[in-house]
């Protein structure tokens, strides 16, 4: 009987654990929902507007982290029926920018344009 008691205060703990751990969590993502209000602009209209607007698909570009952010992006605009596709960067700049018409809206992430890549495909498409 004690040995069960005893198992029962362990689940108990591991629970309470996971319910901090997750609290933990959901309190950091907060903060940077937060913190990304904050930065909110009449930048973010305008790129609303000009996503109402377009009349090809929207093609999302990035390299890294960025391009697999920008991938995940294309994805679930394509899946809510917004045509779009992703181009990696690198492959744009080297022959892929057959795929891009002018009818379509670049979006182009980088974490700091520390590269030249996606400014390149920017001004290419341009």
């Amino acid at each position: 009987l004690l040995a069960l008691r005893a198992a029962a205060g362990e689940e108990a703990a591991v629970e309470n654990d996971r319910i901090a751990r997750a609290d933990r969590v959901l309190a950091v993502e907060a903060s940077a929902i937060d913190g990304l209000r904050k930065k909110m602009n009449a930048g973010f209209g305008k790129a609303v507007d000009l996503l109402k607007a377009a009349r090809g698909k929207v093609v999302v570009t990035g390299m890294g982290k960025s391009g697999l952010i920008g991938r995940k992006i294309a994805s679930t605009m394509a899946s809510t029926g917004t045509p779009a596709f992703f181009l990696h960067a690198a492959d744009g700049i080297h022959g892929d920018l057959g795929m891009v018409s002018s009818r379509d809206l670049l979006i182009a992430i980088s974490a700091g344009w520390r590269t030249s890549r996606p400014n390149s495909l920017a001004v290419c498409t341009s």
